[in-house]
């Protein structure tokens, strides 16, 4: 695979410290962490999705005929000059105990810093590496599109590029595949700010109501297809309603959806800006459009 670079129109050392990681793990407490097997429970017909409750117990790499034949990671990038190179060198170290064939595409979305420079000297020195720019950020919604439309792997995943998931849980969701069709990330202990974790649950609520969706942690930014259900969809959000928006629509499809706790890591680098109060309006706009889009779908066939 030749390097490439490309723009929206084209294309419409370690990870982290062993310390970091401890840190993570360690942050589980006495309960759910104690446990390091998942436990699920088989849901009636209808429900999407299956509950993992207990700590990930990370498979370190899968048997070559068990690996997923091919696998497009890509990473929504805004402002991560800091995170970048780190988080790509990391899903590389990772990608080749779990995929036979793989590329990882940064989606540069209208960066103010060097995140785009950064991303640009990783695929100039590595042909797994592809990077989409967006000359202005356009938002998270619009980066994940242009992710998906850049992807070329019959199996894709979505990874956040602040580096707050790790590569190597790629093996968890993995594992899953071909039973499910979608694997969904469950964050068992969120490290973000509490502002944050309750926004999260009062969205993901609303969400469940609304979709009727059985997905305990819709924002998560950590998910992986099966790509011909991403090429049988048409996507529009562009804030952060289009998790939602993802999951809403390959569920009206009747994939086979399932969660899987993964762990989320400390932001060590850049800002995060889901919290702002332009990027929650949109969203609640973003979403009820869809409601009312999916609602009327509903009706016509009726």
């Amino acid at each position: 695979m030749a390097s490439r670079c490309c723009s929206t129109a084209a294309a419409t050392g370690h990870w982290a410290t062993e310390a970091a990681v401890r840190r993570a793990e360690s942050g589980a407490g006495s309960g759910a962490a104690s446990q390091s097997h998942c436990v699920e429970k088989t849901l009636p017909p209808g429900d999407h999705t299956r509950r993992a409750r207990d700590a990930p117990r990370r498979p370190t790499q899968l048997s070559v005929d068990k690996r997923l034949p091919g696998l497009s990671v890509f990473l929504p990038s805004h402002n991560e000059e800091g995170n970048v190179q780190r988080v790509v060198e990391g899903f590389l170290a990772v990608l080749p105990r779990f995929a036979g064939q793989f590329e990882v595409i940064v989606v540069d979305d209208g960066s103010r810093d060097r995140t785009g420079e950064i991303a640009d000297r990783l695929a100039a020195a590595n042909a797994h590496v592809i990077v989409v720019h967006h000359p202005l950020n356009r938002g998270y919604g619009a980066a994940v599109i242009s992710g998906v439309r850049a992807a070329t792997q019959p199996y894709v995943l979505l990874a956040d590029g602040d580096g707050q998931f790790d590569p190597a849980d790629i093996g968890l969701l993995a594992a899953r595949v071909p039973e499910y069709d979608v694997v969904v990330g469950r964050r068992i202990h969120r490290a973000d700010p509490l502002i944050r974790r309750i926004n999260g649950a009062a969205w993901t609520t609303l969400v469940r109501i609304l979709f009727g969706l059985s997905i305990h942690d819709i924002d998560c930014g950590f998910k992986l297809f099966k790509r011909d259900y991403l090429d049988r969809i048409e996507l529009h959000a562009q804030g952060a309603m289009i998790s939602t928006e993802l999951m809403a629509r390959i569920a009206g499809l009747g994939a086979r959806i399932t969660e899987v706790a993964v762990r989320h890591l400390p932001r060590v680098a850049g800002e995060q800006t889901g919290a702002r109060l332009h990027v929650i309006l949109r969203a609640f706009r973003e979403l009820f459009r869809l409601y009312g889009e999916l609602r009327a779908g509903r009706r016509g066939r009726g």
